[in-house]
């Protein structure tokens, strides 16, 4: 068997894994798949030295889209990508036959740019980020930051009689290698206790300055949902994000959470956790044993 059969052998072998996730009901290890085989897939596509032909590159390119058209709509009741498990099955054959397909897409979509921002579980098999103690940005050192960043913020839901809305001003993190953090900022979102989005996912501008070990954000995030709403077991997950120029693209370093009992008035300090991310909250590993965290203040509002 020829190297780039082999390939489509794995890549068929991962899309019949993601869909059978999918009809299981286990949408976490099913977006998982998806994101991962969609990026594989997309790199393919992007290669200018390559085993394939440009019209096959173009169908490796649009199954990509599907996969992550598919992966958008089980992670938020509210994506606008709706694409139904059954659509995405019948790709199942034209990925496997990719060699000597020749018929026309039997969905419009187009290619998507290869993303710089990983799917999850593809940092682990890259090289770690170096924490060096006496690197750029030891105790001592300030360092104000461009705004490059706008974020993605969304406003405050309307009041309701008798609901609450949460405010959640992220302050400050606490890292030994704060100061060689480029363009830092942080992705919330609000996951059920299967780890799949309650909401819209929102990106902080990047962060306002850096001083000593910690990085300071000064921003508010507006929860998009009332907190009588969320259901039992969800979480609100912080992941703190840098951008690696030696690998041109963005990575997830750490990340923390707030269960729904930890959900009152007032500052709170929570831990931080080793990526990958487990919006699951089943394997977790402390990011270090310092006395280093990310600094929170919350604020309810109740009409």
């Amino acid at each position: 068997m020829s190297d780039v059969s082999k390939t489509v052998q794995k890549w068929h072998a991962s899309f019949r894994k993601g869909t059978d996730f999918d009809s299981w009901g286990q949408l976490v290890e099913a977006i998982d798949e998806y994101q991962i085989l969609a990026r594989q897939l997309q790199k393919a596509h992007s290669a200018t030295a390559s085993d394939f032909t440009e019209d096959q590159k173009k169908t490796i390119g649009k199954i990509a889209t599907c996969l992550e058209m598919r992966s958008a709509s089980l992670q938020s009741a509210q994506s606008k990508e709706e694409f139904k498990l059954e659509e995405l099955k019948t790709l199942e054959t034209i990925l496997q036959n990719i060699l000597t397909y020749n018929k026309e897409f039997p969905f419009d979509v187009q290619p998507v740019l290869l993303r710089k921002i990983l799917a999850p579980g593809e940092e682990e098999n890259l090289e770690f980020e170096e924490e060096e103690e006496n690197g750029a940005g030891a105790a001592g050192s300030r360092e104000v930051l461009p705004s490059r960043s706008p974020g993605t913020l969304l406003p405050r839901l309307p009041s309701e009689p008798g609901m609450s809305l949460l405010t959640i001003k992220i302050d400050k993190i606490g890292l030994k290698d704060a100061g060689q953090c480029i363009d830092p900022y942080m992705t919330v979102s609000v996951k059920d206790v299967n780890g799949v989005d309650i909401n819209p996912v929102q990106d902080t501008p990047v962060a306002t300055r850096k001083e000593d070990t910690y990085i300071h954000f000064s921003v508010d995030v507006e929860i998009q949902r009332h907190v009588e709403k969320l259901p039992k077991g969800a979480a609100i997950f912080f992941e703190f994000k840098h951008y690696k120029p030696k690998k041109k693209f963005t990575s997830t370093k750490c990340f923390a959470f707030m269960e729904m009992d930890e959900i009152k008035p007032g500052p709170i300090v929570v831990e931080l956790y080793k990526k990958p991310t487990d919006f699951r909250r089943k394997k977790l590993q402390l990011l270090t044993k310092k006395q280093l965290y990310l600094h929170l203040h919350q604020t309810l509002h109740t009409d």
